[in-house]
């Protein structure tokens, strides 16, 4: 294979288990985000935006949405003979039994024989669950100014959440001479994007050697205090736009409704960086005489007869005659019966809302079974899951699987409460 200036390797495994029911049959990158993209959609868009035309994607939690989503790379450009996409699962080598990744830096040295293949001066490291948009060019030219072995790139954040991240401790030149994961007194607000060049020969290096210490090696606890401590130069890459963990119920339901802004904080209508997606042909989008939609993002293949305000449809929603859907998130496929009233919700793809249901309705009662995760008054409802007519349904409470009108106590599911049927058989 031809000698490669710089691949990627994407982080694409992990749960996202703050993100509750939306992650319970898929990883994180893998979640639905404005309407007709994934949350994958963003890292992999900047890659062949940026000229960085070699992906490996490490895949491990709940790959199959992800694995069918990428294939062999089209939308993005990377189905090609030398480089594109490679789905990079945990695997066995040499006869031996096989293991998890068991750490960031675990998961890139697992897969070293693929880095090697490809003969890359500079490795980009990314995750898989973040939205922005970066030209990592311009990263990569900044970092060969410097004659860098690392660069990281950061966000100076408010110092009261500094601790929730990685920090940097920088000179005048932004060159790092000190790095803390986590700090509980931070000494600076530039915080760690989980985004990294290095260059190969000393991440290789720096790889094996610390392998040999530990089995669950992170870039942030373990391989940057090592390159610091062997006194490699080290660089901050200061990144000033926008650029979201969308890490919580909260935090996902707040950057879908940043995209309905009439001046988003996230343009995705930008011709000279576009967010490419895998989508199966869709029809257009239809709206009757009788409809009313205000401040919303309306996917392909969509049929509205009722109302829809402040919210976000994916691909092939349907919403009934007089049914009423208000700062929502609704993904693809689902249906919503005639006069069904959704408010402040995140409904994943396939949903069938019974006629006149409500949901959304009630005090804002944390969720009893998980409090931490469901306790800013969003109802969420998972994949595939059906809500029987006429049923009324609370604020932060859970919804999973194919219920019924038995399973509602005098037709409703109090704030704060949870109702997962199980499929025969799981």
């Amino acid at each position: 294979m031809r000698k490669k200036e710089m691949i990627a390797m994407l982080l694409a495994g992990g749960q996202g288990s703050r993100l509750g029911i939306l992650t319970r049959n898929k990883a994180k990158p893998a979640v639905a985000f404005g309407g007709k993209y994934r949350i994958i959609d963003f890292p992999m868009s900047n890659c062949i935006n940026s000229g960085v035309d070699t992906v490996g994607v490490l895949t491990q939690y709940q790959p199959l949405t992800l694995n069918q989503h990428i294939g062999i790379g089209i939308p993005w450009d990377l189905d090609r003979k030398y480089g594109g996409v490679t789905i990079l699962a945990p695997h066995v080598k040499g006869g031996e039994s096989g293991e998890w990744y068991s750490g960031t830096a675990n998961a890139i040295f697992q897969n070293i024989d693929y880095i090697d293949a490809s003969d890359p001066d500079y490795v980009l490291i990314l995750s898989g669950d973040h939205i922005y948009k970066m030209d990592y060019s311009q990263m990569l030219d900044y970092h060969a100014r410097n004659g860098a072995d690392c660069t990281i790139a950061v966000l100076e954040v408010p110092i009261a959440e500094a601790g929730r991240f990685g920090i940097m401790n920088t000179d005048g030149a932004d060159r790092i001479y000190e790095f803390e994961e986590k700090p509980k007194n931070p000494k600076s607000n530039l915080a760690s994007m989980g985004i990294y060049i290095f260059s190969w020969g000393k991440l290789r290096d720096a790889l094996i050697r610390d392998s040999q210490l530990r089995a669950d090696s992170d870039f942030g606890k373990h391989i940057i205090p090592l390159m610091l401590a062997d006194g490699d130069d080290l660089y901050a890459y200061r990144f000033r736009d926008y650029w979201k963990d969308v890490g919580t119920v909260e935090s996902y339901w707040e950057a879908n409704m940043e995209l309905i802004k009439t001046i988003p904080d996230f343009n995705l209508y930008e011709d000279f960086w576009k967010i490419y997606t895998s989508l199966n042909h869709q029809p257009p989008q239809y709206t009757s005489g009788e409809s009313d939609v205000r401040t919303s993002l309306l996917s392909e293949g969509c049929e509205v007869y009722g109302n829809v305000y402040n919210s976000i449809l994916g691909p092939g929603v349907t919403v009934g005659r007089g049914a009423v859907i208000k700062d929502s998130i609704i993904m693809s496929g689902t249906s919503v019966g005639d006069n069904a009233v959704i408010e402040r919700c995140v409904i994943d793809e396939n949903n069938e809302i019974g006629a006149g249901a409500v949901v959304g309705a009630g005090e804002n009662v944390p969720n009893r079974l998980k409090p931490s995760v469901y306790d800013t008054g969003i109802t969420v409802s998972g994949e595939n899951t059906t809500i029987p007519p006429g049923v009324v349904i609370g604020k932060n409470c859970v919804i999973y699987g194919r219920t019924a009108a038995a399973d509602y106590p005098d037709g409703r599911l109090a704030s704060g409460e949870t109702l997962e049927i199980e499929e025969a058989g799981l």
